[in-house]
């Protein structure tokens, strides 16, 4: 028995070595162009069978035009990050900012992921900024704190703001809207890098602070670096011998655990930026002023935090509340169709029913190439349920199949604990998808002041619910999309342009330097009458 396991293991070992082998070599090697105009042929039909608002914002002929050119343009063989370089750009002129391309990385033996696990990338560390056509760091989660504030000039020798400028043109917001863009690549900058340049053990920065330039190498450091020698040695047996802590702290470091634990599944938790996703507290000179920061609606047990949080507004009667969306890329509709319960001051249908191309979009979603057939085949098991679920919730009329979430459609009046009184709500250009639907009523009904820049996501709302991964099968070059229109009974013209504040407010570099809250800070001046 024993060595009848030991052969799985070995062989399930061979197995996974050859299959990183085989990965990397696949996306590695030159690409025929005969295969790469395959790929992109594959991905357009893709496009055209499941994306429901594929020509909203950009005629069918020019987006014929746009593939038919890239096809013309990929004339000569070229490996998977070079085609992803010319697809990505081509695909963002879909302008749906859930249409998405991503570069299948370098892969690693298991072996080399335990010991990759035991690092970290400096670069990584930067905390990113695009303003002001410059790249800066806005924070450093590594030891040097003196890089925060400084100017990113150069990255391994070339242009910091001739990347980021290349990198805006591989991803779309929705529609005609700008202001996601420098946002967006604030946010993602080393996801792009790496895209663009591959796996890195170092590199060579160049910043700049006000006539001064240095250059600092970032490498791939331990994450837990161990203690030196000598001060092990020089250090006494006292200071050596661990501490024993009482029952009593050792009860208290239980309990603040438990606490925290629970925390988490209430307000969601972010371990990358150690942040919670829901945060709420009492601002102002007064501590009267209530203020709500939703970094996402993705995690954590969100009925209960907003249960919690409004019943504390009422009890307090609070005339004054903040809700703060910026850098929200949104989530679950399911959340911001109960938030907004607590916001509305007349009753409501959420969203309508939603547009797609199949009656079955749940299944189209599940079987795609990217999901691994143990799961197709234990979704098999369930495609009559979900099958007949579908064709239940579907019904077709004027040539068009519509969605319908009988929960979010249907009529609903505002919740009891429903907050009445002045409501601020801050954007940006990364405020997108869900919390740009939950906008779109605040704005509409007139419900909210905004404050901030306009969204990155559409007022008119998106395709998103229910999305499809497909891997293109030479390049292995994934593109992601959604397969509803998701959209509140709302609507402005013209059409593809987020929700603008009521008042333009956009922080400076020197603001962002000196670690001011520009919009915040504008609206505690408007609550107290302040010039």
């Amino acid at each position: 028995m024993k060595k009848m396991c030991y052969t799985f293991i070995l062989l399930a070992f061979l197995v996974s070595c050859k299959s990183v082998e085989k990965h990397n070599t696949q996306i590695t090697k030159l690409h025929t162009i005969q295969d790469l105009h395959q790929d992109i042929d594959k991905l357009y039909k893709q496009l055209k069978r499941h994306h429901p608002k594929l020509y909203q914002y950009t005629p069918k002929a020019v987006l014929d035009f746009k593939f038919d050119s890239l096809k013309q343009a990929i004339n000569r063989p070229m490996d998977s990050r070079a085609f992803y370089k010319q697809l990505a750009p081509v695909v963002a002129q879909v302008k749906q900012g859930h249409v998405s391309v991503g570069l299948e990385g370098k892969r690693f033996t298991r072996k080399e992921l335990k010991a990759l696990k035991k690092k970290k990338f400096e670069f990584y560390d930067l905390d990113i900024v695009y303003l002001e056509g410059k790249l800066w760091v806005k924070n450093y989660k590594g030891n040097d704190s003196t890089l925060i504030g400084k100017e990113i000039v150069r990255i391994n020798g070339e242009s910091a703001t001739k990347l980021a400028e290349v990198y805006k043109t591989r991803f779309a917001s929705d529609g005609y809207n700008k202001t996601l863009y420098n946002r967006y690549v604030s946010k993602s900058f080393s996801l792009y890098y790496y895209r663009d340049k591959g796996f890195l053990d170092s590199l060579q920065v160049t910043f700049k602070a006000k006539d001064s330039v240095f250059s600092k190498v970032l490498r791939r450091i331990d994450k837990n670096p161990k203690k030196d020698n000598k001060d092990s040695i020089s250090a006494s047996a006292e200071d050596i011998k661990p501490k024993k802590r009482s029952l009593e702290d050792k009860k208290e470091n239980r309990l603040a655990k438990k606490q925290f634990r629970k925390q988490k599944r209430k307000r969601g938790y972010i371990p990358k930026d150690k942040n919670f996703t829901r945060n709420f507290k009492y601002i102002g000179k007064d501590s009267t002023i209530a203020y709500m920061k939703l970094r996402s609606f993705t995690n954590g047990n969100y009925k209960r935090f907003y249960k919690e949080v409004f019943a504390k507004i009422d009890a307090k009667n609070t005339s004054h509340f903040i809700l703060d969306l910026r850098d929200n890329g949104g989530g679950r509709i399911a959340e911001i169709d109960y938030l907004y319960g607590y916001l509305a001051n007349k009753p409501f249908q959420f969203i309508k029913e939603s547009e797609v191309m199949s009656r079955t979009p749940f299944i189209k979603s599940v079987m795609s190439n990217t999901i691994p057939n143990s799961i197709k085949v234990i979704g098999s098991l369930f495609y009559p349920v979900v099958a007949t679920y579908s064709l239940i919730k579907t019904k077709t009329y004027n040539d068009k199949i519509y969605f319908n979430f009988n929960k979010y459609t249907k009529i609903k009046a505002p919740k009891p604990l429903a907050y009445t009184g002045k409501l601020y709500v801050l954007i940006n250009g990364n405020s997108f998808s869900a919390s740009s639907i939950l906008s779109t009523h605040l704005k509409a009904t007139k419900r909210a002041t905004f404050i901030g820049e306009e969204t990155g996501g559409a007022y008119n709302g998106t395709v998103a619910g229910v999305f499809k991964i497909y891997k293109l099968p030479e390049s292995q070059v994934k593109v992601g999309f959604g397969l509803m229109q998701i959209e509140a009974p709302q609507k402005q013209n013209p059409d593809g342009f987020g929700i603008k504040p009521d008042v333009k407010v956009v922080p400076n570099i020197m603001d962002i330097q000196s670690g001011i809250d520009t919009e915040l800070e504008w609206i505690l001046k408007d609550i107290y009458n302040l010039d």
